[in-house]
């Protein structure tokens, strides 16, 4: 596992970028699976990424690879651990309100990466996100969130290593039955 943006993926790369706080809770679910993951045996195109919370380093890092899972924390209502994957498609946006320098997520790096990188832009990106329920500051993973890192990181790893793209995981789980 390498630091966000050290160096551009490679074409035919699939990248794993893990991206949240880890002193947040559950919002450390994103560095969380991709440690995991990097524990695995997978292929030598896939690389996994910490990308923190800087979606400058998301950005920087998906340049040049030819897909791209983010896995991160998501606060929508559903149950704790509940893992979402969203196929982000070419008319994707996302929300601008408030964006400043040190605000850029993940969603706005791949944004502003479309029109950015051109050329090098993944030809895919998925998210794949996890509902939290604990994020304040010096808050562990929630029990729910844990068993939902296990499941993603067996799920991811078993597709990765067959080929599979990330969109065989199922659209929406529940890490509890």
């Amino acid at each position: 596992m390498s630091a966000a943006g050290n160096q551009a993926a490679t074409r035919g790369s699939t990248l794993v970028i893990g991206c949240g706080n880890t002193l947040r809770g559950d919002d450390g679910v994103g560095p969380e699976i991709v440690r995991r993951l990097a524990r695995c045996t997978l292929p030598e195109h896939v690389r996994c990424v910490d990308a923190g919370t800087s979606g400058i380093d998301a950005l920087l890092a998906m340049r040049g690879a030819d897909r791209v899972v983010v896995v991160d924390a998501s606060c929508s209502g559903a149950v704790a651990g509940t893992i979402r994957e969203i196929e982000i498609g070419p008319s994707w946006t996302a929300p601008a309100v408030g964006l400043a320098v040190h605000s850029i997520r993940w969603d706005h790096a791949v944004a502003l990466g479309r029109s950015l990188l051109a050329g090098g832009f993944p030809r895919q990106v998925t998210a794949v996100l996890v509902e939290g329920s604990r994020f304040a500051a010096g808050d562990g993973l929630s029990p729910e969130v844990v068993e939902a890192i296990a499941a993603v990181v067996e799920r991811l790893a078993a597709r990765l290593s067959d080929g599979s793209t990330p969109q065989s995981l199922d659209r929406v789980s529940h890490a509890r039955g």
